[in-house]
């Protein structure tokens, strides 16, 4: 049976002895994992064990860890410089001699006090009931341990890790709300031939995603929203005080779950209606679309705001978890290309809404032309895939 990760969310519900508790484990985890972090840069020391080795004893001792919460600052630490150290490769910190790059290498990671904290199963333990969305939770503190801890989370959710092999936990707390967040070991359905073709999906600011079944998911409500949070970000930002800089992050935060959540709605929906009606699903590639799309000046704000590889990436996890085959195409002329007679000109695309056909004088509406070509094309490159010998080639598609 083939597996996949996925990340399950779910929220603590801590009395308040409990809350200090957690508050106090972060405190000294985060504490102690940047004096590691300090010992590693002196040293210039980063592979696990050899930092095991060499600090394992003192860090229990210094902070009072046990033995399984001290491996697990360990692996975060080695982990933060080993993410660090391939930016630094790839030139994220500017290139090599850079005043930038030379800050970034002359000082040590710090993590922040309520920086997230790594537990796994020796450091957890969990209780869920028959059935609901509520459980319990047994976890390590550097007071003790703390049980019971209630918990609650999406029905779905707590149905999946009360079945699923549980791995490494993340504790975090933010906004003032403790949560965990749970890797877990999902059972992959198998793919299914998609034999009534592909589903297509265009991608868009004015319709967020619109389906070559002419279904399209209006982002009015999502733009108002951001036109709101941006009114609010300028009124913040001009303040410039401390306050306003902690509520501008909280504010950062709040937008991106919210576009996480429309995300997560959209691709639900077409993924279910793919399933039920045997197709696969064709999207355009989502590498490099802000550099391909053009856009008034206005607009490139919404474009730069906009999370369209999170949506990609919720289709794409959802399609394998539902067995349903999963196509990127090749994006160029779509809109400017009539599904019925293939001739393209730029301009058919009358409006950002309106297509007609200089050929075959053919109406509708742009986005949805655009799918029923991006659906065609996921045919086309399904066919190169499982028959090359016999598929036609996607360049004259």
């Amino acid at each position: 049976m083939v597996v996949v990760k996925q990340v399950v969310q779910v929220r603590l519900l801590p009395t308040p002895e409990q809350a200090s508790a957690l508050l106090e484990t972060l405190h000294v985890c985060n504490e102690a994992a940047s004096w590691l972090a300090e010992q590693m840069h002196v040293s210039q020391v980063f592979q696990k064990f050899e930092v095991q080795k060499r600090w394992y004893s003192e860090l229990k001792a210094r902070f009072g860890l046990s033995a399984q919460p001290a491996i697990r600052v360990i692996g975060k630490t080695v982990d933060a410089y080993t993410t660090l150290r391939a930016n630094l490769r790839a030139g994220n910190y500017g290139e090599s001699g850079s005043e930038r790059r030379r800050a970034v290498e002359a000082k040590p990671i710090r993590f922040r006090r309520l920086a997230a904290q790594p537990f796994d199963a020796r450091c957890l333990s969990w209780r869920f009931g028959d059935a609901g969305r509520e459980g319990a939770v047994s976890i390590w503190t550097t007071t003790g341990r703390v049980k019971p801890l209630r918990l609650v989370g999406n029905l779905e959710h707590v149905a999946t890790l009360s079945k699923a092999a549980i791995g490494q936990t993340n504790l975090v707390y933010r906004d003032g709300v403790w949560m965990l967040h749970v890797s877990v070991d999902v059972p992959v359905a198998s793919l299914v031939e998609p034999v009534n073709g592909f589903l297509g999906v265009d991608l868009g600011i004015v319709n967020i995603a619109t389906t070559s079944d002419g279904d399209r998911m209006s982002g009015s409500r999502l733009t108002r929203y951001r036109k709101r949070q941006q009114r609010i970000r300028g009124r913040l930002q001009a303040k410039k005080t401390s306050s306003a800089r902690r509520l501008l992050k909280r504010r950062r935060r709040k937008e991106a779950r919210f576009a996480a959540d429309v995300n997560h709605r959209i691709s639900k929906t077409i993924v279910a209606e793919a399933q039920r009606t045997g197709r696969g699903i064709a999207v355009e590639e989502l590498t490099g679309i802000r550099a391909r799309v053009r856009l008034r000046k206005p607009q490139r704000a919404t474009l730069h705001s906009w999370a369209f590889a999170d949506l990609g990436r919720c289709l794409n996890y959802k399609a394998e978890r539902a067995g349903v085959a999963f196509v990127q195409v090749d994006p160029a002329y779509t809109s400017q290309t009539c599904h019925v007679c293939r001739y393209v000109d730029r301009k058919n695309r009358r409006s950002q809404a309106s297509f007609v056909c200089g050929r075959c004088d053919f109406v509708g509406h742009a986005d949805h032309n655009a799918a029923r070509n991006i659906a065609q094309r996921g045919g086309a490159y399904w066919g190169e895939v499982m028959r090359p010998h016999a598929a036609p080639s996607l360049a004259a598609s």
